[in-house]
This record gives structure tokens, C-alpha cells and sequence, in this order.
């Protein structure tokens, strides 16, 4: 299953629509959650709207949160996603195999069969979530809430029964037009995860759009080996997310 977890506390305004760009992350099986982080003061109308819409357009979930609560939020989002999708697969299923649309459709013996089944597979799929950082300039006060929140984020993934794994992106990436940087491949090791955000450089500009294009081709460049690998015994056996 494949995430991008974006961080921003403000509009885009560089580049191609990131609504645009999060209809194309879900067209290529990757979900988009949107955290939009309050600090004194509010995104503004436009701002939560855009929020609400890449995570619309993207398949995934999306929440306004105020720093102190970053990392509850992140974490919220994350699991969140990973339970809504695999709910999803076995309504499918579901419905090819019993006639039904619902879990709640089924008699109650079937019901809590097929609940446990979604319980084991949320903690049991293998997860990738790529974090995408906004570093424009009015997010310096609220980075060492994001140090925090990744840090945290690092070790509940450690912590499942499957294997996950993180890599974490800033933007914009430098002066001279580099929309996105990857400032840590995909890894396992939540050793040094935040040990770049100290060197960030704030800028003024919010390429997001740009940025989650970025992102989409690390995902399409990083080699998975057999997309059989990826595939759930039985239930959720085309499913990707």
C-alpha cells in the first residue's frame, strides 16, 4: 500500500494544480492525506478548501491540525487510510462473492469474521508513506513540531506486524528552481529520520503541485521487484493502494 502524507500550512502557488496532481497519484494507486497545520491563526478559506480537495482528489483523508496535536494527527491519518482501503477491497469482495455491498449486509456471524479479517490486515500490509514537507517560509515555527510528529509517525510504523517503510521529501527543494528534494530514501531504520529538518532552508514560495508530481515519479523510478510481492492472500489480491 502506498501514501503520501503532505504537510503544509498554506496555498500553492507555483506550478501545476496539486488537486491535478493528487487525481494523478490516485490514478497510480498512491493515496494522498493532507495535514494542514494551525499555529496562531487559520489557513484561511482558500487554504482548507485546497486542503480538502487534494485529499479529495487523491483518495485520501484530510485534517486541519494545530502543532500540538501534529503527531496524534499524523499518525491518526495514516492508520486511518490503511483501514478505509482495505474496507473498501472487502466490500468488493464482498459483493462478487456474497451479493453484498456492506459489511453490515452480512449476518452477524459473517460480520465479525470478516471485521477480524480487516483488523488483521490493516497491521499485517506492507506500507510505504512518502512525507512531503512544505519548508516555505511561514512553516519555520511549526518545524519542530513536524520533527516531532515524523519522529513519531517512524515509530508506530516500526511497530506493526507488517513491513513499512519511510522516505521523506521537502519543498521547495533550493533557490534555483528545484521544486521537491528527497532528503531520505525509502528505509526501515527510524535512526536519523528528522536529522535534516535542523538544515532546512525556508523559502517563500509553495510548490505543491510540482512537488507531489516529484513524488509520483520516486514512486514510479523505485524498483518493488514483483507486484505479486505486494499482493494480499485472497482478499485484496488486485488492490493496491
Amino acid at each position: 500500500m502506498k501514501q503520501i502524507l503532505l504537510i503544509t500550512d498554506g496555498c500553492s502557488n507555483v506550478g501545476v494544480s496539486p488537486v491535478v496532481a493528487a487525481a494523478q497519484a490516485y490514478a497510480e494507486g498512491i493515496t494522498v492525506n493532507v495535514v494542514g497545520v494551525i499555529d496562531h491563526g487559520d489557513l484561511g478559506e482558500f487554504g482548507t478548501s485546497e486542503i480538502e480537495e487534494i485529499a479529495r482528489s487523491g483518495g485520501g483523508l484530510s485534517r486541519l491540525s494545530h502543532t500540538r496535536q501534529l503527531s496524534q494527527t499524523v499518525q491518526m491519518l495514516t492508520r486511518k487510510t490503511v483501514v478505509q482501503t482495505i474496507q473498501h477491497a472487502v466490500q468488493r469482495e464482498l459483493k462478487q462473492v456474497f451479493g453484498s455491498s456492506s459489511i453490515e449486509e452480512l449476518p452477524p456471524e459473517k460480520r465479525g469474521e470478516v471485521v477480524r479479517v480487516i483488523d488483521d490486515l490493516s497491521e499485517s500490509t506492507k506500507l510505504r508513506v512518502a512525507l512531503l514537507i512544505d519548508a516555505s517560509a511561514s512553516m519555520k515555527p511549526k518545524l519542530q513540531a513536524v520533527d516531532e510528529a515524523i519522529r513519531d509517525l517512524a515509530l508506530s510504523l516500526q511497530s506493526r506486524q507488517g513491513g513499512s517503510e519511510i522516505a521523506v521529501f521537502h519543498f521547495p527543494g533550493s533557490a534555483y528552481g528545484e521544486d521537491c528534494k528527497l532528503d531520505l530514501d525509502w528505509t526501515t531504520n527510524i535512526s536519523g529520520v528528522t536529522s535534516f529538518i535542523p538544515r532546512l532552508k525556508m523559502r517563500g514560495t509553495t510548490p505543491t503541485g510540482p512537488a507531489l508530481m516529484h513524488v509520483i515519479d520516486f514512486y514510479r523510478k523505485a524498483d518493488y521487484g514483483n507486484r505479486k510481492n505486494d499482493e494480499m492472500d485472497g482478499m485484496m489480491s488486485d488492490y493496491v493502494v
